[in-house]
């Protein structure tokens, strides 16, 4: 049988999501809470990769177990006690066999929270900005991601991919009184994706490039066009959707 577990994590204190040998990973400390509590060896896949110090207020992992765990309350109570503070199990679902949270998603949505006056409670979880920055001009710039869908030019360089293209349907910064959030969706991303447009937006933002540098840098196809790499801790995965039909509701 196959489960879908929804999941919630800081990032800040692990090597990415996807296990690797010598670091401590997200996806590896789920897999030995898992296995603890199922008494058997769990692997799990994910529906993305996030980078080191990413975090993820929405993620989806699937495993496989010949066990039932028709109490889907008591098996989060019981990998919760379990994880550390940084990782949160948030619902188990039980899903077809040929189920996959990573090919069966749909959109993925992440955001970038910036902030400019120093503030103890953003620094470790959002990019402070070093001076200000013109939010209309850059939400007009943004638009320009919704007319294009080959972003090579914001993939990281040597990335084994088979294609280039997303499907972007949403992308634009929201202020807020003391932080602004970058909002962006699309079918899928690219590695380092998100924080490269980010840095190129806040270069147009800050009047360092026009609005033009935008669009050429889009038909250019290449990475040293575009913007600095904004840092890690100011992204957050926040939600991965699927088609409603996906959740077992039979038992």
């Amino acid at each position: 049988m196959r489960f879908f577990l929804e999941i919630a994590y800081r990032g800040t204190h692990y090597h990415g999501w996807q296990r690797q040998p010598n670091a401590e990973t997200v996806q590896q400390v789920i897999e030995n809470s898992l296995s603890i509590i199922l008494n058997e060896t769990v692997a799990i896949m994910g529906a993305g990769r996030t980078d080191t110090g990413v975090h993820a207020k929405q993620m989806f992992a699937h495993f496989d177990t010949d066990q039932k765990l028709e109490n889907a309350d008591d098996f989060v109570f019981k990998m919760n006690a379990l994880l550390p503070k940084d990782i949160v199990i948030k619902n188990l679902f039980r899903v077809s066999d040929s189920a996959h949270c990573r090919f069966d998603a749909i959109y993925r949505t992440y955001e970038y929270w910036v902030y400019e006056a120093k503030n103890p409670f953003l620094e470790s979880f959002a990019y402070r900005l070093k001076s200000n920055v013109d939010y209309h001009v850059m939400n007009q710039t943004a638009q320009l991601l919704l007319e294009h869908n080959n972003f090579k030019c914001f993939s990281k360089s040597n990335t084994d991919v088979s294609t280039f293209e997303c499907d972007i349907t949403k992308a634009g910064w929201k202020p807020h009184e003391e932080y602004s959030v970058f909002t962006i969706t699309a079918n899928r991303f690219l590695r380092n994706m998100v924080r490269a447009v980010v840095g190129t937006l806040l270069e147009i933002g800050q009047g360092k490039r026009p609005v033009s540098h935008f669009l050429e840098v889009l038909k250019s196809q290449d990475r040293s066009n575009a913007g600095f790499s904004v840092p890690a801790h100011g992204l957050y995965l926040t939600e991965v959707g699927y088609p409603n039909e996906l959740i077992k509701t039979d038992g």
